[in-house]
């Protein structure tokens, strides 16, 4: 069996892919989510492919954060993802969240698969149906929505 048929086959087994910018004010990267990440990982609900960290400076410069760089923002608890990296995540892509944090703040991007998905997926591509768009709700437009209904 060749590598790419290889390849393809694993891809058929993936749970939608999805991505997260999280901007933490002030630099401020307390660690606090981190148990509940890891929570969602060893429960099987999600597999974290690729994590990142930047800081946006006042003066709008972009510097990559390495996880091992942390421990002198109080983020500690980072560690454990250090070296979750898939490559599907990349400068570019870096650069786009960076667009989205204000200056003085930084950032976290997660790239994970939801696996809670892959038999779904799974069972509906066998049937030969395909998903052709999705997308989210902000939070905040749910809030404003329910505020306006009030």
């Amino acid at each position: 069996m060749s590598q790419k048929t290889d390849n393809k086959s694993g891809l058929e087994e993936l749970g939608p892919i999805d991505y997260v910018v999280i901007e933490f004010p002030g630099n401020r990267m307390t660690g606090e989510g981190i148990p509940l990440l890891l929570d969602l990982v060893d429960r099987g609900i999600i597999r974290i492919l690729d994590l990142a960290f930047i800081r946006k400076d006042t003066d709008g410069t972009v510097t990559a954060v390495a996880v091992e760089d942390m421990d002198a923002m109080g983020a500690r608890e980072f560690a454990v993802f250090q070296g979750a990296a898939s490559g599907l995540l990349d400068r570019e892509d870096l650069s786009e969240a960076a667009n989205a944090i204000e200056p003085g703040n930084s950032a976290g991007v997660i790239v994970y698969e939801n696996t809670w998905a892959a038999p779904l997926a799974m069972a509906w591509r066998r049937g030969g149906a395909q998903m052709v768009a999705s997308g989210r709700i902000p939070v905040q437009a749910l809030l404003a929505a329910v505020e306006s209904n009030v």
